[in-house]
């Protein structure tokens, strides 16, 4: 890109990991104008964020990537214990579930976040997208009226709305001056990387191996889908150890820890070194700029729940965005974002930090529906309307996640597919709505949504419930979706 250039764009998003992606593709196919930066020169080569959890492939159902995402990954095998070169024991970190009607997807996939991040890039190149790589941003100031965000390629981008995907060490976080409070997790280091074994090394593909008592810390090797890789983790019992990431480094611990030795690392691809910590940001937004993924809080990666966080802060700031900018929707719908996602990532941080310590004491940390997100929702919020009385405990509510189901030869998340709000009427008839952005559907019957009509939103949760369509008109004004229901007689 040549200096001294100026570029107009409706949203300018920060970073190319998971989040923007995910917010790019989004807003990609509802039509605004998006600019999405990153300042390397390609996307994360590591494996890092690799478990995609049941509600963050329903997102991805939703964006049209899915199926590819599923090709490419596969069931999370089982662990096995060793104790030098003797295999102990196996057993499932992830507890396995079955498909049901209301829920399609069950288990947690298995997929190096570098592959994610291909098949995201992809879907986004197919909806006229793009990533501009190598460009870091220098600086921004924003007004009443938008936002003006300055490049390191020397250029300036005007911007209603910026969005900052740009991970725990948020520049733009930091020049907002927004401060993270959190703990740290566990103080003694970790190495994670990505390893090539030889054909003749120990381990198979079989199973994810773990040395729990190796010396100086516990090692983990898990086969990654799609390739001769493993994920190496290696934890470090001293917490002033300086983890050295060098290639004979890894090669050197792998040789100490295992029974494997030096050389049957053939090659490491990628490796890092953290300490697991639990951190979010005060506030997820500041005037037209928005923090999303780890740039508004930062995860143990124990449970598998950050990457899937951030995918889902994306999915909530995306159709939001979207109403505000193209179908004129109030300006304070954005102000739910925050009110949506921050108490969930508090909640999701304490779950990720729970399963830490207790896989650090050696307690039992089988997982099950608690990490799979299914059960996150919104009935605290301003756009959770529920004007329905004398429900059941177990009724589906206004701000609950909108089960599938059968619908003639589909389903109905091929009905909710899409950028629109779906209004489905089960047991009654659906009133005839002038807006192109509700589509509607009906059911005669369907037990897991009881009788009534339910407005899904576009990410998939119900926004309004009623026997009636009293109070629908006020809520399709207040995100954007009017016009009214048609008066009989008018």
């Amino acid at each position: 890109m040549n200096s001294d250039t100026n570029t107009g764009t409706d949203v300018l998003v920060v970073g190319a990991g998971p989040t923007g992606l995910v917010l790019a593709i989004d807003l990609a196919r509802r039509g605004v104008r998006t600019l999405l930066v990153e300042k390397a020169d390609r996307l994360f080569p590591g494996s890092r964020g690799k478990g995609v959890q049941p509600r963050s492939q329903e997102v991805l159902d939703d964006l049209g990537v899915l199926p590819r995402i599923r090709a490419a990954a596969s069931p999370y095998p089982r662990m096995l214990a060793w104790e030098g070169s003797e295999r102990r024991h196996e057993w499932d970190m992830m507890e396995r579930s079955e498909p049901t009607e209301q829920v399609p997807y069950a288990d947690v996939l298995l997929i190096p976040q570098s592959r994610t991040q291909e098949l995201l890039h992809e879907r986004l190149v197919e909806l006229g997208g793009g990533v501009r790589f190598g460009a870091a941003l220098t600086g921004f100031r924003q007004s009443a009226d938008g936002v003006e965000a300055e490049l390191s390629t020397g250029e300036t981008v005007r911007a209603s709305y910026l969005v900052a995907a740009d991970g725990g060490r948020s520049t733009v976080r930091k020049a907002l001056g927004i401060g993270m409070t959190g703990e740290t997790v566990d103080p003694r280091p970790m190495l994670v990387a990505d390893v090539r074994l030889s054909a003749a090394a120990l381990v198979d593909r079989a199973n994810w191996h773990v040395w729990p008592e190796a010396p100086g810390g516990g090692v983990a090797m898990c086969p990654l889908p799609g390739a001769d890789h493993f994920q190496l983790i290696v934890a470090f019992e001293d917490e002033a150890a300086l983890v050295d990431t060098s290639v004979e480094a890894v090669r050197g611990l792998v040789a100490e820890r295992t029974p494997l030795a030096a050389a049957d690392v053939v090659e490491v691809l990628w490796a890092s070194d953290f300490r697991a910590r639990a951190a979010m940001a005060d506030r997820f937004r500041e005037g037209r700029v928005f923090l999303a993924g780890d740039a508004a809080h930062v995860h143990s990666p124990a449970g598998g729940q950050g990457l899937n966080t951030s995918v889902q802060d994306a999915y909530n700031l995306g159709w939001k965005l979207g109403q505000v900018v193209r179908h004129g929707a109030p300006a304070a719908l954005l102000d739910s974002y925050e009110a949506e996602r921050l108490p969930v990532a508090a909640d999701v941080l304490g779950l990720s930090t729970r399963i830490h310590r207790a896989a650090a004491e050696g307690e039992d940390t089988r997982r099950g529906g608690e990490v799979q997100q299914l059960g996150l929702g919104y009935r605290d919020s301003a756009l959770a309307v529920e004007t329905r009385t004398g429900l059941a405990e177990d009724a589906l509510r206004a701000g609950d996640r909108a089960p599938d189901g059968p619908y003639g030869p589909e389903r109905l998340f091929d009905v909710f597919r899409g950028p629109h709000f779906t209004l489905l009427a089960v047991g009654t008839e659906p009133p005839a709505l002038g807006t192109p952005t509700v589509r509607t559907a009906r059911l005669d019957a369907y037990e897991p949504y009881g009788t009534g009509l339910f407005l899904v939103r576009p990410d998939g949760y119900v926004g309004w419930a009623g026997a009636s369509t009293d109070g629908l008109a006020d809520y399709l004004a207040a995100v954007g979706a009017a016009p009214v229901p048609a008066v009989a007689g008018a």
